[in-house]
């Protein structure tokens, strides 16, 4: 339970200097590997830029997409034009606890990019899924994977988990939610990112 440092999560840690460091630095990887390392194309990118700097305020928003790497998050916020060293505007993700929040270490790195730990398999009434609605409540930005793993299949997206559904009815505020589809991050020297 001591390993999920909420504290490190909190927006006024340090004054925001050590998510604000993270943020510069997972963002310029993000920028480098998606468009240095490989050719993105992003399709209605102008939608999720205005959606994320430009709701209405207290208005949450939700994007969901499919998982097809361990990398996905943060690359596909790496294309040009996207703010991805503003911690401000940065999403909230549910983040594998068995993956991500292995140890002390991960688990402040995680929790100052933002990552909020979730146990697959725990169900929508878990702990950290009450952190995550907390999130809507305050009209930030959520994203979650609701396959619920990495799915490396070319086949139509998997069965979805409840989980996500769940935050949406239950958010105090009806969040805008925006679907996004994305291909080739799991393959060298190409991607693509459908909004």
């Amino acid at each position: 339970m001591g390993r999920h440092m909420e504290w490190a999560g909190r927006m006024g840690y340090m004054w925001g200097i050590p998510r604000k460091m993270m943020f510069v630095a997972v963002g310029a990887f993000a920028k480098a590997v998606a468009n240095l390392l490989n050719t993105t194309t992003v399709h209605n990118a102008d939608t999720l830029i205005r959606l994320v700097q430009h709701r209405p305020p207290g208005v949450p928003l939700v994007t969901v997409s499919n998982h097809m790497s361990t990398i996905d998050d943060p690359v596909m916020w790496g294309f040009k034009g996207f703010p991805t060293s503003d911690a401000t505007l940065g999403r909230w993700v549910l983040a594998a606890e068995d993956i991500c929040f292995k140890n002390v270490v991960l688990s402040y790195l995680f929790r100052l990019g933002k990552c909020i730990p979730i146990t697959r398999g725990a169900g929508i009434h878990q702990e950290y899924m009450d952190e995550a609605l907390e999130h809507l409540r305050n009209g930030e930005w959520l994203h979650t994977f609701p396959e619920g793993k990495v799915t490396q299949d070319d086949v139509p997206i998997r069965r979805l988990k409840w989980g996500t559904a769940s935050l949406i009815v239950r958010s105090p505020v009806t969040p805008i939610v925006l679907p996004i589809v994305h291909r080739g991050f799991d393959e060298e020297a190409s991607g693509s990112l459908v909004l």
